[in-house]
């Protein structure tokens, strides 16, 4: 981004010293449309927080945040003329930048490899800009896919992970990889106050029904009545954090000093199965299972060792797994969308930053020393699309 239209502000010390100080600061949330983002903009504003949010959509939902007294631009991050134009210091001051943006679900990602690649590494240094020349403090909301197939087990920050650059999932795992490292770069280069966590897997309301994740998975099936599907055979873990308690970890690192990255999420391991039977006990539907083949490089074990997140953040989750899904599921139940609605195919319209404006064709002209017929046959056509004389 052209640091000289975004103009670079000399740092602040309440940013230096921390974000909690004044609850009143202003907050841009890109992706804030999202799940994770609607509940955090919830959060920020019960704190006394203005917020604005920056979304494209593609996985977010305008209607979540429908009742929320926020300003909202429907925009990609990758569009950099829109957020020159739109969030200039000339114009309006941010005190922190949360960058939310990036499909998180497997069948989002895989459904737009480039986009998704664009996001973690475009979208990342457009959104570090607009943080540097704000001198707001930046939190990137990275993912355990860092990890990939963990080869150590609880995995903690310093495990460098095992991930597959060429996979079915290499687009995401990337684009975070990326976006991390861009954040650092930053944080060394400009003396940029950064935050990165790394974010576990989630669940709670304003989950997208039809987003291809396990828990939506199963509660969707549940709710249609329809075979419960496992894929593999059941006995690959997952540790499930609810949302509330994964807002309350974004916001204490928001509010500290702390670069990370920190991981967020809740150390209590389940396998699928067992995730199946409590799903079960909680919609008393009696669902059938119907096993499918694990898909390609799909991780066998992931649990967060947080450590970290309890020492620097005195951060750890509350919510026990039944309690969340029970709350989840109640939301569910209230989803406005009809059936077919929540099994939508995924939109592939491209974003604005892949989109391009089509050239017209030109006639060329028409030689001066072309034979006469041919000069009278392009007269008619520009007279008569069909190419024939109207008759008299």
């Amino acid at each position: 981004m052209d640091t000289h239209r975004l103009s670079v502000r000399p740092l602040k010390q309440e940013i230096a010293d921390g974000i909690a100080k004044n609850p009143r600061m202003h907050i841009l949330a890109a992706g804030g449309a999202g799940f994770i983002g609607a509940n955090l903009c919830r959060a920020l504003l019960k704190r006394g927080a203005e917020v604005t949010v920056i979304d494209n959509l593609y996985t977010g939902r305008r209607s979540n945040l429908d009742d929320l007294p926020i300003r909202f631009i429907e925009g990609d991050i990758c569009d950099r003329e829109l957020l020159e134009r739109q969030f200039s210091p000339d114009r309006l001051h941010f005190d922190g930048v949360i960058n939310l943006a990036c499909p998180a679900s497997p069948p989002a990602y895989q459904s737009k490899p480039i986009e998704t690649l664009l996001t973690g590494s475009l979208g990342t240094v457009n959104t570090l800009e607009i943080a540097r020349a704000h001198q707001a403090r930046y939190l990137l909301t990275s993912t355990s896919e860092i990890y990939g197939e963990p080869a150590v087990h609880p995995q903690t920050e310093e495990y460098r992970g095992n991930v597959n650059p060429v996979g079915p999932r290499s687009m995401y795992d990337e684009a975070k990889r990326f976006s991390e490292a861009a954040v650092t770069a930053y944080a060394e280069t400009y003396g940029l106050s950064t935050a990165i966590v790394r974010i576990f897997n989630t669940y709670g309301p304003f989950m997208q029904p039809d987003d291809g994740r396990v828990v939506t998975n199963f509660l969707n099936q549940a709710l249609d009545g329809a075979p419960l599907t496992i894929y593999g055979d059941g006995s690959q873990t997952r540790s499930f954090c609810y949302v509330d308690d994964l807002v309350e970890g974004l916001l204490a690192m928001l509010d500290s000093r702390e670069r990370g990255p920190v991981n967020l999420g809740n150390p209590q391991e389940v396998t699928i199965r067992e995730l199946v039977e409590t799903v079960r006990e909680i919609t008393g539907k009696t669902c059938a299972i119907a096993y499918r083949p694990l898909p390609g490089d799909d991780p066998t074990r992931r649990c967060p060792d947080i450590t970290k997140a309890k020492t620097l953040l005195h951060w750890q989750p509350h919510t026990d797994l039944r309690t969340g899904l029970q709350s989840t599921w109640e939301w569910f139940q209230r989803w406005p969308l009809h059936p077919e609605a929540r099994h939508r195919p995924p939109d592939r319209q491209q974003p604005d930053c892949l989109r391009q404006t089509p050239v017209p064709k030109k006639r060329l002209p028409l030689p001066t020393n072309a034979p006469a017929r041919a000069r009278r046959t392009r007269q008619i056509k520009r007279r008569c699309p069909s190419g024939k004389p109207s008759s008299p």
